[in-house]
């Protein structure tokens, strides 16, 4: 099959990007042609993919944005393909992809009425509308339970046109044969004590994640367990002004460390002891599975695209919504406990014996195949049943 891939922007450290390379790669394994539509390419090009640069000018993103749509549907409709994938919010593709948060649950929980009466939310939350509404008739694949539940919720879409996917993680992330020597090397190469309590905090963006909701912990931590050398390693940015303000509120700088971005996470989750991710608003579906596959527990809000994974495999601890800080604080005081955290990463291994979290791009491809197929079958019933077909 032909296939067009459509996307705005594509940067490797992006993920939508790196979901377009990883289904882009799959199609063409299977033998399809992949002719990828975008705005702005940075990085290397997709091996064996024809790509197609959209020339749409204008001052503002979302108007260029806009244009970019019209070009690519013209474009189309001068050379026709057999299924077009969306891997943003664009109207009128055969299937959408998306990994990520519902934008309007997201506005109506996270902002304040301001932001809604604005420009930004008005044009965002009628292109999401437009490709869940129920009249839509996009196929959506995604991969969170819990904002499949949301857009359900949101939207009124019909189920049949929601299909989760395997999260995605990588089988290269699983806990690895000598972890308990490794982990022994690491933490001794990092001046890290064998009896230290460390937390594993990871994000781009600390009001998102929840950063100062760790920190918080972490200074009742070291407040109630004077005798535990309880450290936090940030990762993924330097620490904004007022983090730094608030650590150093609570006496608890000299106890973090900000690594900023590293390409080491694997072995940073064999250092940890538990992974924090109090997030305010979902910030990574795979990171907490992640940690999950590595042996790592995990403390997670409710609302994390992952929570239903972490339940069924009793990985770590989920917090329920309202977040209440009290609550999470004692959960990390709860991970102090080594046997319970040993408990945490014997009922996850048991779990991921029986679970698939790795196969998202080959299950990906095989419903693309069969719901493109399925749409052209269709398509052509109702050529045949025209008067001149």
């Amino acid at each position: 099959m032909r296939l067009a891939l459509l996307l705005y922007h594509y940067d490797p450290r992006d993920p939508v990007s790196r979901h377009v390379r990883q289904f882009a790669a799959e199609l063409q394994e299977r033998g399809h042609h992949c002719r990828v539509y975008y705005l702005s390419w940075q990085g290397e090009p997709l091996p064996g993919a024809e790509l197609r640069r959209v020339p749409a000018r204008a001052l503002k993103e979302h108007r260029r944005e806009a244009r970019y749509r019209d070009w690519v549907w013209r474009d189309l409709e001068a050379e026709p393909v057999d299924g077009v994938i969306g891997f943003g919010l664009m109207p009128g593709v055969d299937v959408y992809f998306t990994a990520g948060p519902c934008y309007l649950d997201e506005a109506l929980t996270g902002r304040g009425w301001g932001y809604r009466r604005g420009g930004r939310f008005r044009r965002i939350a009628a292109l999401e509308r437009a490709v869940f509404a129920p009249d839509s008739d996009t196929e959506i694949l995604l991969v969170s339970g819990t904002e499949r539940e949301k857009f359900e919720r949101h939207y009124h879409t019909p189920a049949a046109r929601l299909h989760l996917l395997p999260p995605g993680v990588s089988p290269g992330r699983r806990r690895p044969e000598d972890a308990s020597r490794r982990r022994r090397a690491l933490r001794e190469g990092l001046d890290i004590g064998p009896l230290d309590y460390v937390l594993l905090f990871v994000g781009q963006d600390a009001s998102a994640g929840g950063l100062d909701r760790v920190i918080r912990a972490l200074a009742r931590v070291r407040e109630e367990q004077p005798s535990v050398n309880a450290r936090l390693m940030v990762v993924g940015h330097s620490a904004p002004r007022q983090i730094r303000q608030l650590a150093r509120k609570l006496d608890t700088l000299e106890a973090i460390e900000f690594l900023g971005a590293r390409d080491d996470l694997p072995d940073l989750m064999l250092v940890a002891d538990v992974l924090v991710h109090p997030a305010r608003r979902e910030t990574d579906v795979i990171l907490p599975l992640e940690a999950l596959v590595t042996g790592l527990p995990v403390v997670v809000s409710e609302g994390c695209g992952c929570a239903q994974h972490i339940r069924d495999s009793r990985g770590g601890i989920i917090l329920p919504s309202p977040f209440d800080q009290d609550l999470f604080e004692r959960a990390v005081l709860r991970m102090l406990d080594g046997i319970y955290r040993a408990d945490c990463r014997e009922s996850a291994r048991m779990y991921l014996r029986l679970t698939d979290l790795y196969t998202l791009y080959s299950t990906g491809a095989d419903l693309i195949e069969r719901l493109i197929v399925t749409r052209r079958q269709g398509s052509t019933d109702q050529a045949s049943k025209t008067p001149n077909g």
